[in-house]
Formats: C-alpha cells, sequence, structure tokens
C-alpha cells in the first residue's frame, strides 16, 4: 500500500475514491450523432485506474452541442449510451461524474440539429473559428442574446439533464463553468454585457452560475454536484477584469450555502494563460468548504507536495490520460508515460482514442 496521498483513497460526498486522481474531461468528438457508443465505453472503462472520472463536456441541450461529434444527455437515446458507460467504469470499480457543458457561443449552426440556435448572454460572437464536418473551418457566428425568460428555460434544461445523469447511473454531475463555455459566458464582461439581473455588477453575473448550481443541487442532491472554473483562463475569448478575484471569491460563498461536492479549480498557465494570483486560490480554498480538485500541467510529484501542503484534495489529470489508459497504475510505479498523438485528437473512431497499449 502506497504511503503517498495521491494514492490514498477519499470520501468525495456520498462516494469513497480509490485514489485522489481524477480524469481530467476531454472533448474528443466520437459521439457519432450525439450520442455515446459502445466505443465510448471502452474509452472510459480502459482509464477506469482514476479515482473519479470526469467526463467529455456533454450537452444539456440541443443549443449546447456547438462542437461537431459531441454527446448530449437530454434523449432517451444519449441516457441508454451513457449508462452502458456508468455500468462499465463502476464495474471496474471506478466513479464517474458527466460534465454538463453548454458550449454557449461557441459553437456553429452545422454542428447543431434541427431548431437548436447557437446562444449567449451576449450577442457578440466569439473571436476565431469552429470546426464543422460539412465546410471545415467556420467563423463563429453573432449568437442569439437569450431573453429573460430564455435563461430559465436554459436553467432547467441543466436540471433536467442533471436528473438524466444519475438515471444513466452517473454518481454526480461537473457543471462546466470554465473555458468559455455559456455559464462562463455569464461570469465575463468579454461576453457580457446585459443590463438586467444577468449582468452588470459580478454580483449579477454570477446568478447564472449560482441559480445553475441551486436548482440542480436541489434536483439530485448537493454532494452529487461538482463545478469547473478557470479563473484568468483565455479560452473562447475570455478576459480578466478588475473584479475577477472579487467574482471568484463570492462564487466560492455562494456554492459552500449550497453545499456543492467540489470546486474543480484549472489554471491555464502551462498553456500560456495568465497564472492565476496565488492570492486567489487562497482565498477560494479558505472560502469554500468542499473539496478543491486542482488542475493545471500536473505530474505525480507536484501532485504529491500539493496535497500534503493542503493546496487541494484531488489531482486532475488531463493530457497524459489520452494515450496513457493506467495513468494512476503508471504514476504510482513510475513507469514512462507514453505520447498522444494529437492529430487524432477529435477524430472519428478508434485509432488515437481506445487503441493507445
Amino acid at each position: 500500500m502506497s504511503d503517498r496521498l495521491l494514492f490514498s483513497t477519499y470520501q468525495l460526498g456520498r462516494i469513497i475514491l480509490n485514489n485522489r486522481v481524477v480524469m481530467a474531461p476531454m472533448t474528443r468528438s466520437r459521439a457519432i450523432g450525439n450520442v455515446p457508443t459502445t466505443l465510448v465505453a471502452t474509452y472510459y472503462g480502459q482509464r477506469s485506474d482514476a479515482g473519479l472520472i470526469v467526463t467529455e463536456g456533454t450537452a444539456p441541450s440541443p443549443n449546447g452541442l456547438g462542437y461537431a461529434r459531441i454527446p448530449g444527455i437530454f434523449s432517451a437515446e444519449q441516457v441508454a449510451g451513457w449508462k452502458a458507460v456508468t455500468d462499465t467504469v463502476h464495474a471496474k470499480k471506478s466513479r464517474i461524474f458527466v460534465q454538463l457543458m453548454h458550449t454557449g457561443r461557441i459553437g456553429h449552426e452545422l454542428n447543431l440539429p434541427e431548431g437548436a440556435r447557437v446562444v449567449a448572454p451576449s450577442a457578440i460572437a466569439a473571436e476565431g473559428t469552429m470546426f464543422t464536418d460539412q465546410q471545415g473551418p467556420q467563423p463563429h457566428p453573432v449568437p442569439h442574446a437569450l431573453t429573460d425568460a430564455e435563461v430559465e428555460t436554459t436553467i432547467e434544461e441543466f436540471v433536467t439533464a442533471a436528473a438524466n445523469a444519475i438515471e444513466a447511473g452517473f454518481d454526480g454531475i461537473e457543471l462546466h463553468g470554465a473555458n468559455g463555455y455559456l455559464i462562463e459566458q455569464f461570469l465575463n464582461t468579454a461576453s457580457n454585457e446585459r443590463t438586467d439581473r444577468w449582468g452588470g455588477s459580478y454580483e449579477n453575473r454570477a446568478r447564472f452560475a449560482v441559480e445553475v448550481a441551486k436548482r440542480t443541487a436541489a434536483r439530485i442532491g448537493p454532494d452529487r454536484v461538482g463545478i469547473r472554473l478557470s479563473p484568468y483562463g483565455v479560452n473562447g475569448g475570455m478576459r480578466a477584469d478588475a473584479e475577477t478575484d472579487a467574482l471568484y471569491v463570492h462564487l466560492a460563498k455562494e456554492f459552500t450555502k449550497i453545499g456543492l461536492a467540489y470546486i474543480h479549480l484549472v489554471d491555464h498557465s502551462s498553456l500560456g494563460a495568465p497564472r492565476p494570483s496565488p492570492e486567489l486560490f487562497t482565498a477560494i480554498r479558505q472560502t469554500f468548504k468542499g473539496t478543491l480538485i486542482l488542475s493545471g500541467g500536473y505530474d505525480a510529484q507536484r501532485a504529491e507536495h500539493d496535497l500534503r501542503e493542503g493546496y487541494g484534495d484531488l489531482i486532475a489529470f488531463g493530457r497524459p490520460y489520452l494515450s496513457n489508459p493506467n495513468l494512476a497504475t503508471k504514476l504510482e510505479q513510475g513507469l514512462p508515460l507514453a505520447q498522444p498523438d494529437f492529430s487524432t485528437l477529435y477524430t472519428p473512431g478508434e485509432k488515437g482514442y481506445t487503441d493507445y497499449p
């Protein structure tokens, strides 16, 4: 038995994790027709040495399917597909949360089903392009600015998706409030210019995230709900401002009141984003009373150090899990890691997905 904290058991809400290694959520674009297949079940089953798996971003509604071939969890067919995934992971004694990701303005109509549309807090297009299977990269369109009534409908779509997740056998859900997607689009002044109760002050901009967390927690239990946050991240055109730290400390207070299971805090500086201030991470650690998952360019040594120093409770690993299905075992045994083939990250099929030894 290892004496390293990274490989010790941990109680997260009502479940016990075999270790403190978390497989971070990563888009893989293998869900043909937006339904997870048996290939998806194989992929997550291979990676079940993680104490906790957080799935790729999964849309709570048709409007949230901004990327090609990403899964949803709003139809009976999707719930059945995910049930095969959770059964596979549970058979291998691991635990799994589904990440609910509404892409908001990061998307394109060609990737959406009929009747769906690209939406956001405000009608401000994101910079750059979105890949489509039909026409290759296309500029992000100007999104439809959600009305107050549509904001309420969108929140309820998250709630229904959370209930669907429990029906599909998930141990819980992670709300994607990071990386420039819809929840962060409400948080950030780069994408939110509203003047109603969903915009303006940082408390108003936080309202959407807080309401989604509160209502999903009320539906499935707060100990089954976590949220991912990336303060100072730049994905999707996000930008920090003078109120960023105050905003995220406010969120930590609100999520403590709700009783959320965890905050999954991402530092994207290893990928070139600005480094969040240590003071902000310390303030969140001191303010939030649930579990803190840390993510961002970790190796085993740094993970062990940060756990021992009490900076966080669990450590998430992303890219290494792409090409090392048994990553936790390799980290524990000090084995060399295989490098991923980045050309097959988002292509359909087994290659670069389930064919790593």
